[in-house]
Parts: C-alpha cells; sequence; structure tokens
C-alpha cells in the first residue's frame, strides 16, 4: 500500500536498557501498529560527526525535516500503511529536535530503576556490535554518511578483539562531555551519568510540550501489573486495548529480571549514588536496603 499522508508517528522515549524493546513489542501487538526498532543513524542525518547526541530545534532545518519525514512515510507505505512506533534511546537527549520535525508526534515515556540499567548498561559496555546489528544501522544510514559509523565500528573490534579492552570505545547516550568524562573517571561513573543526564533532560524536555502531550510510565509497573499500564499506553495512542493483546502481553512478560545489579560489590554502587540520587527522587525509587 503507497500512503501519501504520514499518519501521527508514536515515539517511546526511555534511556538504553530502561525496557524501551518490551514495551515496543507490547504495543507493537496492535494490527494497526508497525514498530521500527532503532533507526539511529536516521537521527544523526543533520550532523554525523558531531561528538554527543544532543540535537535542538535549530538542528531540524528545512532539508533535516524533509528528509527525516520522507525515510517516515517510505517505512509507512513498505508496511501497509500502518502507524509508526519508533524508538531510539538516545532521542532521551533530543526531544526538541524530534518535536520540530513532528509536532503531531504521540509521546510516550518509559523510566527504570538506575541501578537496574548501571548493571544492564555496564554488560552492553563489554560488547562489539554484532554484524546483525552493523547490517541494521547501516540499512538507515545514507550511502554518503557511511564512512562516518565504519570507522567506530573498526575501533570497536580494535579495542575489543586485538586489544582485549574489557569495555567498548563507547556505548549508548553520549551526553555532551562524555568523552572528557571517560578521561578522568570510572566507567560506572559514567554509566550512572548517561541514566541520569538523559532521564534529566528527557524529563524536562517533555514536560514543555505541555499537559496531556505525555504518558509517563516505570519498567516495574508495566512489568508487575501490566494490565492497567499497558490499557493506559493503549488509551494515550488512541489505540484500542483488547482482551487478546492484555492476554499475549502477560505471555511475553518476565517479571524476574529486577535484581542483577547485585552482581556488583555494594561498595561499588555506593560510589554512583550522588550521581543518580536527586533524578530518582523524581520517579519514586528508593536506594535499596544493603547501599543505605
Amino acid at each position: 500500500m503507497t500512503t501519501t499522508e504520514l499518519k501521527p508517528p508514536i515515539f517511546l522515549i526511555g534511556n538504553y536498557r530502561s525496557g524501551t524493546t518490551i514495551a515496543q513489542k507490547l504495543i507493537g501487538l496492535h494490527p494497526d501498529i508497525v514498530t521500527w526498532y532503532e533507526p539511529r543513524t536516521l537521527w544523526l542525518y543533520a550532523d554525523p560527526a558531531r561528538r554527543h547526541d544532543e540535537f535542538g530545534q535549530t538542528d531540524a532545518t528545512e532539508k533535516v525535516t524533509r528528509y527525516i519525514r520522507d525515510r517516515f512515510l517510505e517505512y509507512q507505505s513498505r508496511n501497509g500503511g500502518r502507524q509508526i512506533m519508533e524508538n531510539t534511546p538516545s532521542n532521551v537527549l533530543r526531544v526538541p529536535f524530534v518535536h520540530e520535525i513532528f509536532p503531531e508526534a504521540i509521546f510516550l515515556y518509559i523510566t527504570r530503576n538506575p541501578f537496574s540499567c548501571v548493571s544492564s548498561m555496564e554488560l552492553k559496555w563489554q560488547r562489539t556490535k554484532t554484524f546483525k546489528g552493523i547490517r541494521r544501522t547501516l540499512s538507515t544510514t545514507p550511502v554518503t554518511q557511511i564512512h562516518y559509523y565504519a570507522k567506530d565500528f573498526i575501533k570497536q573490534i580494535i579495542a575489543n578483539k586485538i586489544l582485549k579492552r574489557k569495555y567498548t570505545p563507547i556505548y549508548g547516550p553520549r551526553y555532551k562531555g562524555i568523552d572528557r568524562d571517560l578521561q578522568e573517571h570510572e566507567k560506572l561513573t559514567v554509566i550512572a551519568r548517561q541514566w541520569a543526564r538523559g532521564n534529566q533532560k528527557a524529563r524536562e524536555d517533555l514536560a514543555r510540550l505541555g499537559s496531556g502531550r505525555v504518558f509517563s510510565f516505570r519498567y516495574e509497573d508495566l512489568m508487575q501489573d501490566p494490565e492497567p499500564v499497558l490499557r493506559r499506553i493503549y488509551q494515550h495512542c488512541g489505540l484500542d486495548c483488547t482482551d487478546d493483546i492484555v492476554r499475549t502481553a502477560k505471555e511475553m512478560i518476565d517479571p524476574g529480571r529486577q535484581q542483577k545489579w547485585l552482581r556488583f560489590e555494594p561498595k561499588d554502587l555506593t560510589a554512583i549514588i550522588p550521581e543518580i540520587r536527586d533524578e530518582m527522587a523524581f520517579y519514586h525509587y528508593e536506594i535499596p536496603q544493603p547501599l543505605r
């Protein structure tokens, strides 16, 4: 089906390892929705050489806006004209940019306990990108910009496979100043700042969109009692949440994935509490008893 009008995209805003993938899959259960998983380089089209992921309204030039909207329309057309539900975690740092390009968009915002995020992120920092991941990244990259990303892939392979370093050069959202922090601080501190700064910026930028524009929810609430949260998500998106969808969603959810951070020494987690304490309070997360 070829469509000439773009339906309002649904954007799931959430930090890396915050449950965006499972949340996207649950929303994708609706027959009128097609999910688009992390077209990361598409969002970097305005400036692929930038050393951070913070893009603002002024980056959404006419050329950039036209290019990104055209790619969304192409994706919608290739998928039967269904409404796009998109998830790129680095967009926590560029909500104004996304909104400037898609003023009609629907926004969802997911948060997760920082200790779970930090634990999951730390493991991701240890892994090089797979060839499947590279293919997916390059599939949304303009040919004229491929060289920007090829260089990063080579650096990852050299760091992990040849130099046998524990961590890749960089993973996840690149906030302003992350390169300096990587030289001056422990990896867990940088990962904690990725969580805190990404969440703070997304929270503040989404609040500026106005009342009723965003539905916010916690990963833990979705896992522990999925039906009411899922029904509210669907309602916010203007979708009908049937009993069959709820039943399927419950079968997909594994609520027992909350405590993997216990693999760290308490002293290592205690050291990052100053980085995350203030932002935790906004989402009513408490510091675990062993770390108090």
